[in-house]
């Protein structure tokens, strides 16, 4: 099936099919990670290692998902959609299964976490790009549902994986859930794309192109002269003899020269190709500079980091919380983890509808999600009951549901055009917090032997970011900016500092 073109194909018909491929690609391969907390306390029991080890299991698989976001942005870019999550399929599932046969936790953190992260990195980054790509006045909607996959996935695989554990222990359970990841192949079939990849317009370029290029170097050519020159003494032949060894001479010498300037030539033209193979990379590092030099879009990312490194935990942690604190004897029949996917499930789909509506600013909601999330974590060591846990949990997960929102804000700032670049930087964010978070958290009760001052630096960390972004998206800002610049201070300001210009520096690398 070829690409899909115009303007009607936008918000319905065939985009709805994709928002359904790319809810169950999320679902099978996030299913797993999204649900580690069922398999961490296994692990600790079956490895005997630290808490702040074993956690870096569960925060490098959602970790290097995001951390990779700029490259699997790019391979999306280049190969499209369906490529790369039949590629991701193989990936998911081989991290699984082969983590069944893991004999340590850092081969571990190698199967799980970084085979199994990159897989879901591929698959995130394909399924949100293009159904940005098919939905525009509804596009909020439909990455709500797309990305409600992803807790869908961690509510069933949190008692799934619970049952397969107690019926054929953590190997069988990671196998048959490797199994079950296979199936991203078939998800990838409705990923039609609205325009051909990158890799597929040079492909087709270079086939259409019929005329043979003209050559990079033409060998100057060359007088030859038979050198058996046969005279006579005395002859009147002499003169010509001598002209004749003359000329001979003077042309062997502008071959040299001309092999000379050959080779001049040939190194100029290599450091000409090599010029124009490195100008994208320059001007993709340009604009990687450019977004980061504004304002909004920099403090969202701050805002991601700060929020990923202290609300993941939750995730992580819940149940052995539960455990630590001897309010439960073992897990329950539903997981404090299936309850956080479930409310995020729900938190994903309210906030992507409120997102689409013009009185709304998506900004300043997804700011106070932020600050709803870390009061409800730093209740969380107050609470000493498991009702008071299931009903933080279900807070934390609605707000947690504000993952849905992070590609609708980007387009906002930055366009659709600039999308899968920006998006990248973003989650490049939040995939260290996601990674620093639960060791740190983990650190904390190896060192107190308690969760208590860990979830109040999660929460504290959480609010921070809330906070921050709010303040540093006040309109305010952008009044005292336009009044403190007059036009002679933005003259004397542009003669002192050189504007950015992607093309120029570009064209110069």
């Amino acid at each position: 099936m070829g690409a899909v073109k115009g303007e009607g194909a936008l918000d319905g018909g065939w985009g709805w099919m994709i928002v359904v491929a790319s809810f169950m690609a999320q679902f099978l391969s996030f299913g797993s990670p999204q649900s580690v907390g069922v398999l961490y306390p296994e692990w600790l029991s079956a490895f005997q290692e630290g808490k702040g080890m074993t956690a870096w299991v569960g925060s490098m698989v959602s970790g290097v998902a995001l951390i990779s976001s700029p490259v699997c942005s790019a391979c999306v870019d280049n190969f499209g959609a369906r490529p790369v999550t039949v590629f991701s399929g193989v990936m998911v599932a081989g991290g699984l299964m082969l983590s069944a046969f893991a004999p340590s936790v850092s081969f571990l953190i190698f199967s799980y976490g970084i085979v199994v992260g990159i897989g879901c990195g591929l698959v995130y980054a394909a399924t949100l790009t293009i159904t940005c790509q098919y939905f525009d006045k509804r596009r909020g909607l439909a990455l709500g549902i797309v990305t409600t996959g992803t807790s869908v996935g961690g509510f069933i695989y949190a008692t799934l994986q619970n049952e397969l554990i107690e019926l054929f222990g953590l190997e069988g359970c990671l196998l048959i859930i490797g199994a079950l990841a296979l199936n991203l192949m078939v998800c990838a079939g409705p990923m039609r794309p609205m325009n051909l990849p990158g890799y597929y317009l040079k492909q087709r370029a270079a086939l259409q192109r019929t005329e043979e290029p003209e050559p990079l170097y033409t060998k100057p050519t060359a007088i030859i002269i038979d050198s058996d020159l046969k005279t006579s003494p005395g002859s009147t032949d002499n003169v010509a003899t001598v002209k004749l060894l003359i000329m001979k001479e003077h042309s062997e010498m502008q071959e040299c020269e001309g092999e000379r300037k050959g080779q001049i030539l040939s190194c100029s033209i290599i450091a000409r190709a090599i010029k124009k193979r490195m100008r994208p990379y320059a001007r993709y590092l340009c604009e990687t500079v450019e977004l980061l030099q504004d304002r909004v879009f920099m403090a969202f990312c701050i805002a991601m980091f700060l929020f990923s490194l202290g609300a993941f935990p939750t995730v992580l942690f819940m149940e052995d919380v539960a455990q630590s604190g001897g309010l439960i004897d073992g897990i329950a029949l539903i997981p404090l983890v299936s309850i956080v996917a479930m409310a995020t499930g729900i938190g994903k789909l309210v906030l992507g509808v409120l997102a689409d509506m013009r009185w709304v600013n998506s900004l300043y909601l997804y700011a106070l999600t932020l600050i709803g999330s870390g009061v409800a974590l730093l209740l969380i060591p107050v609470s000493k009951s498991y009702l008071g846990l299931q009903v933080l949990s279900a807070v934390v997960g609605f707000f947690s549901g504000n993952w849905s929102l992070t590609s609708y804000i980007t387009t906002k700032i930055v366009g659709i055009e600039r999308l899968s670049q920006a998006h990248g930087i973003l989650m490049c964010f939040g995939g260290f917090g996601i990674t620093l978070g639960p060791p740190v958290v983990g650190w904390y009760f190896d060192w107190t032997q308690s969760y208590n001052l860990a979830f109040y630096f999660s929460g504290t960390c959480v609010v921070v970011s809330g906070l921050f972004l709010f303040l540093a998206t006040l309109p305010c800002w952008n009044r005292t900016s336009e009044e403190g610049n007059s036009p002679v201070e933005e003259n004397v300001n542009t003669s002192q500092q050189p504007t950015l210009d992607c093309d120029k520096v570009a064209s110069v690398a």
